[in-house]
């Protein structure tokens, strides 16, 4: 896909990687960008943005913002909900909303703009996390929420493909956002993160690695899975 002259929307726009990835649309030619958030006022300002008022557990907002912007070709999904805690000790309503946002806010925005991206022949990008693949114990619900994400990628994608719609997973690992703020690991800055997601969806890429540590543990996953799976568990992170 070539970003120059697309319409873009992206989710959670107003901070973070999602405003990363406002810059770098625009720096490539978007032609408009819907961008998404709950509190619309911290999105940046430019003439090519549109500012939208999204929370992607509101169906009924969805479903509104779908029906006003029936030229967009190209829908990150970058929203995302997270907590820190393990399995057992997880606050039930806390692990409900990170489901409510990062799977079914998600699979909403999917079929409300599935119309719309079909009919302009466009893309699907869907930031996950290399907690798709395997769960860190300290985020129970975050990961599992991820996982079911991932995998209602998968299930959508053969449909998508065959309507000329092409559908690209991200898989980061540690990102320098608020998200995680105080945690000692490895983070890539926003702005490198949202330049490679384009890089990929650019090269055609179908799962996207935007960064140093995701590109190596990809590799692993890919040659050994429990291995993969074991390395997250025994460094809890």
């Amino acid at each position: 896909m070539d970003i120059n002259a697309r319409t873009a929307i992206v989710t959670g726009a107003n901070r973070g990687l999602g405003r990363a990835l406002v810059d770098a649309l625009l720096d490539r030619g978007a032609q408009r960008i819907y961008a998404a958030a709950r509190n619309p006022r911290a999105v940046r300002t430019d003439d090519r943005i549109t500012a939208v008022t999204l929370d992607v557990t509101d169906r009924a907002s969805i479903d509104s913002f779908a029906a006003a912007a029936p030229d967009a070709d190209l829908l990150i999904n970058n929203a995302g909900a997270a907590a820190f805690e393990p399995a057992l000790e997880a606050d039930r309503d806390g692990v409900a909303r990170e489901f409510a946002v990062n799977f079914t806010g998600l699979y909403d925005m999917i079929r409300a703009f599935a119309p719309a991206l079909i009919a302009n022949q466009g893309a699907l990008v869907n930031v996950l996390t290399l907690l798709s693949y395997a769960p860190a114990p300290a985020m129970a619900g975050y990961s599992a929420s991820k996982a079911a994400a991932h995998s209602l990628t998968l299930a959508l994608r053969p449909a998508l493909t065959q309507a000329g719609v092409s559908v690209h997973g991200v898989y980061p690992g540690g990102i320098d956002t608020d998200m995680l703020a105080g945690i000692d690991t490895p983070k890539a800055a926003t702005r490198v993160v949202a330049d490679a997601i384009l890089d990929g969806l650019t090269a055609g890429q179908s799962d996207i690695y935007p960064d140093p540590t995701s590109a190596q543990m990809s590799q692993l996953w890919n040659s050994d899975p429990r291995a993969f799976t074991a390395t997250f568990a025994a460094t809890g992170s």
